[in-house]
């Protein structure tokens, strides 16, 4: 037997029959007696009852209206029948409206009886106990389910997070970090889109690249942080001299590239000459010194019908751009890709 010691409800209207049963069983049962069904239920709405063993002939309500109403307002407590007329009508009206664990005659035997009700108490823990499990298991699920909702969102959460990282990594690899325009990496990609784009939709297009004269003289003088700080001005005043579907680099040093979409040799002209003017007449300072700032320019343009590629579109800007330095700076040459060079002096 278990250790838990069950409540049983001992209903009967003759009270020798409460008084010989709840002496007789109290060893292993907390007894409880009520003479009567409305008795009976005035207990239940006070305490749990685990069992209720009720006498059929009883006034005003029958064991099995007592038992029915047990089954329908307390569930879980075992209902057992007990009467002194064994007709089967009974039985089965017992059986199938108060759902009787057992149907016990009068009069019974004291060792069949107790063992009907260890019997009894047997289910009822195994029910309960059973229930518990399910309880528990529930709970585990939900706790189960919980966790895996947290961690699914954790994980999302640490997802998203490394998502904006690699984002920012991606543009910080991409980014001069200077003057925050993109670097040499990341316009060589956009150079390589634009043509890519070029050959699905032939269209004019020039590259510049654009080198500050006598640079070292302005670092020697300035030192690095009055070069950086030249650098960073001149980036917003090239910025500022473009067209907004033109794209800005900084591709190493003092050198930057231009790539110029929709750009024949006309418009060249037209986007060098406004670069170098601006430099020449933007004033540079640091430390409240002004820094006369120059500009070389060398532009390769490639015409409509003129296949081009990047590598050898970069090559003939440099080879412009040599020139414009060997021929006194702060000028523009421009380079079509394929016809003489066409010059225009500072």
């Amino acid at each position: 037997m278990s250790k838990y010691k069950c409540s049983l409800l001992v209903v009967d209207d003759e009270p020798y029959i409460l008084t010989t049963l709840s002496a007789f069983l109290r060893e292993e049962f907390e007894v409880l007696t009520a003479d009567c069904a409305e008795q009976a239920q005035s207990l239940f709405a006070q305490r749990e009852i685990d069992l209720v063993l009720s006498d059929q002939k009883m006034p005003r309500q029958t064991g099995v209206q007592l038992l029915e109403w047990v089954r329908q307002h307390h569930p879980k407590t075992v209902r057992l029948l007990m009467t002194g007329f064994a007709e089967l009508e009974e039985a089965v009206e017992a059986i199938n409206r108060g759902q009787v664990f057992r149907y016990i005659f009068k009069p019974w035997r004291p060792e069949e009886l107790l063992e009907i009700l260890r019997n009894a108490t047997r289910s009822f823990i195994l029910e309960r106990s059973h229930e518990q499990l399910l309880q528990e298991l529930r709970q585990l699920n939900l706790e189960l389910e919980q966790r895996v909702a947290q961690r699914t969102k954790e994980l999302e959460e640490t997802n998203h997070e490394l998502e904006q990282k690699n984002k920012m990594l991606e543009k910080l690899a991409l980014t001069d970090p200077l003057t925050s325009l993109p670097n040499r990496r990341a316009m060589d990609r956009l150079a390589e889109r634009e043509l890519r784009r070029r050959d699905r939709y032939p269209s004019p297009l020039a590259i510049a690249l654009i080198d500050v004269d006598h640079f070292k003289e302005i670092n020697a003088r300035y030192l690095l942080p009055g070069g950086d700080k030249v650098l960073i001005d001149l980036a917003k005043a090239l910025q500022g001299s473009l067209r907004t579907v033109d794209l800005l680099g900084r591709i190493g040093g003092e050198e930057f590239l231009v790539i110029a979409p929709e750009t024949n040799m006309e418009g060249a002209v037209v986007i060098g000459e406004r670069i170098r003017s601006t430099v020449e007449n933007t004033q540079f300072s640091y430390k409240d010194q002004i820094i006369p700032v120059r500009v070389s320019l060398g532009f390769a343009v490639a015409e409509s019908p003129e296949t081009a590629d990047y590598e050898g579109m970069k090559h003939i800007a440099a080879a412009a751009l040599a020139e414009a330095k060997a021929t006194g700076r702060n000028r523009c040459i421009f380079y079509s890709v394929a016809v003489r060079p066409f010059e225009q002096a500072g």
